[in-house]
């Protein structure tokens, strides 16, 4: 990669946007892209043939060219540079392009756009709590598990896990990290706790309050007597809305971190 690139702008009235893009795209193997009334060509060669060329198109196509040298940015490199490791309770989350860390559980995770990487509040006290509350041998549901993070914690730390999300695409990005980690659930299904079979020793449900709310009666009843309810995605604006749906169960601890609140319920 080159340390400049040229920025070809080639203004031009919209009715011919399209045919001077076509154009243009005939002298230059570089991608093009085109606006409402300019056509774009970023090139590491000389973009001064195109203007030349353009020149010969007629007056009533409103053709201004503007060329601007810019430095060449290895985006990737940024990108990766922008996502850091985080360290939540016992567990250490690390994209691939980061060594894992000593004394730590670690779980390698490659952010995505839609789904958790641990950096969000809610992500990281519910890290927290799984260190906390999740033990060897326990049988746990990840209810919206998004990348899996948090199932794959508890997998970790032992625990048998179930776990399911109404979209497909985080059932896709949750299989795709237990395989990156070498982990193993029991059952991972597109849907809702709705679909869970019997009763599991901890349940997690990291989803927003007015869904949580919506869920109480099915969440409750997916816990064991005496296990463990752990909800999270609640603005504490909204907290209310879910200590009022599960006033019935025990509240054993309250996690707050900037403005996002975790709840830890016992059962019985």
């Amino acid at each position: 990669m080159q340390d400049k690139y040229y920025e070809l702008t080639i203004g031009v009235r919209k009715a011919f946007v399209d045919l001077v893009a076509d154009y243009v795209a005939n002298l230059t193997q570089d991608g093009v892209e085109i606006g409402s009334d300019r056509v774009i060509v970023r090139s590491e060669s000389d973009v001064m043939p195109i203007v030349e060329a353009l020149e010969k198109l007629g007056e009533e196509v409103g053709i201004t060219c503007t060329v601007e040298e810019k430095e060449n940015v290895d985006w990737i490199q940024q990108y990766q540079d922008s996502i850091q490791p985080i360290e939540a309770g016992e567990f250490y989350v690390h994209p691939e392009w980061y060594p894992p860390m000593e004394g730590k559980t670690n779980i390698l995770i490659n952010p995505a756009l839609a789904f958790g990487s641990g950096h969000h509040a809610t992500t990281f006290t519910c890290l927290e709590a799984v260190s906390e509350y999740v033990q060897p041998d326990q049988r746990l549901l990840d209810v919206g598990c998004g990348s899996g993070i948090l199932s794959l914690a508890a997998r970790k730390r032992g625990a048998r896990v179930d776990l399911c999300d109404v979209d497909p695409l985080a059932v896709e990005s949750a299989t795709e990290n237990f395989k990156l980690n070498n982990e193993t659930y029991e059952h991972l299904w597109e849907g809702s706790v709705n679909q869970a079979k019997g009763t599991y020793d901890v349940v997690i449900a990291n989803i927003i309050a007015d869904i949580l709310r919506a869920l109480a009666p099915e969440l409750k009843k997916s816990v064991n007597e005496k296990g463990t309810l752990i909800l999270s995605g609640i603005l504490e604006t909204k907290e209310s809305i879910v200590t009022d749906s599960f006033h019935d169960m025990t509240l054993q601890t309250r996690k707050q971190k900037d403005e996002w609140v975790t709840l830890v319920y016992t059962k019985g």
